[in-house]
């Protein structure tokens, strides 16, 4: 079950994270916990991989080309190769600082419900205003270091690393497109050190068996790859205000849960 979340999820503008959280809550009674998700997204992280893999390895190449050839640093994709790596870097140094609260207080359902909202109403705003003329090609280092700030945001569950990489690159003018295929470019430095990172941590007390952890793995691969190809059809024709009704929906749901004591916070 939480590996379907995990893959339905992931690259929606809805926050795995949060979604992976209530559904421990509510069917299983506790918190499945950072790490598991963070393993997890080794398998939507892996789709990325292959939906991407020809994107991905030519930005790389050209990035080990530019430190040969001075005419390649002049080309928009050694500039991108580059802006994913500028913008891996506030994740990782605050990921580090705020390991203990992200994996405690910052998975508190009243926190969740917040951000839910908040970041749900801010997406929204940013589909309003934006003016979505700017393509990737035309991303600056300023840009790629505020895309990153924004992804950073999302080691609060509710956040959405995808939702809140796709606001802040709305506000700063990208296409939907854009911001889109840039979020999945962002996240894959971020998400698989942080999953290699916490394997030991998962399996750690009480948590699951590594045949659960390949078997959620696995599915959110399969059903990740399918969300991949979905959203960026989606988002090609449509706004992005079906998601910012869901989040707010979906937040207020929970407000009404943790006031009735029908689900504990923590």
């Amino acid at each position: 079950m939480l590996g379907v979340v995990q893959g339905l999820t992931e690259f929606l503008p809805i926050s795995s994270s949060a979604h992976l959280r209530i559904v421990s809550g509510v069917f299983f009674g506790r918190d499945a916990g950072a790490a598991f998700t963070a393993v997890t997204q080794l398998g939507t992280e892996a789709a990325v991989l292959v939906y991407f893999a020809r994107d991905i390895g030519h930005l790389l190449l050209t990035w080990l080309r530019g430190f040969r050839f001075p005419a390649v640093r002049a080309t928009p994709d050694y500039r991108i190769a580059w802006l994913v790596i500028i913008g891996t870097i506030p994740i990782g140094v605050l990921g580090v600082l705020f390991e203990d609260e992200i994996q405690t207080a910052a998975r508190n359902l009243w926190l969740i419900a917040s951000t839910l909202v908040l970041f749900g109403l801010l997406l929204g705003l940013a589909e309003r205003m934006g003016r979505q003329r700017l393509e990737l090609q035309q991303m600056k280092a300023a840009d790629g270091m505020l895309l990153g700030l924004a992804q950073a945001m999302a080691l609060i569950p509710g956040v959405s690393r995808s939702g809140g990489t796709i606001t802040a690159g709305l506000f700063l003018g990208f296409t939907r497109p854009a911001a889109v295929r840039y979020s999945f470019l962002l996240a894959i430095p971020a998400v698989v050190a942080s999953g290699i990172f916490q394997i030991p941590d998962v399996f750690a007390g009480d948590g699951p068996t590594g045949a659960q952890m390949l078997v959620a793995t696995v599915i959110a691969f399969a059903i990740g790859f399918a969300s991949i190809a979905w959203l960026l059809r989606y988002v090609e024709r449509h706004s992005v205000y079906l998601f910012v009704w869901y989040r707010v929906a979906l937040g207020a749901v929970l407000f009404v849960a943790l006031g009735a004591g029908w689900l504990a916070a923590v």
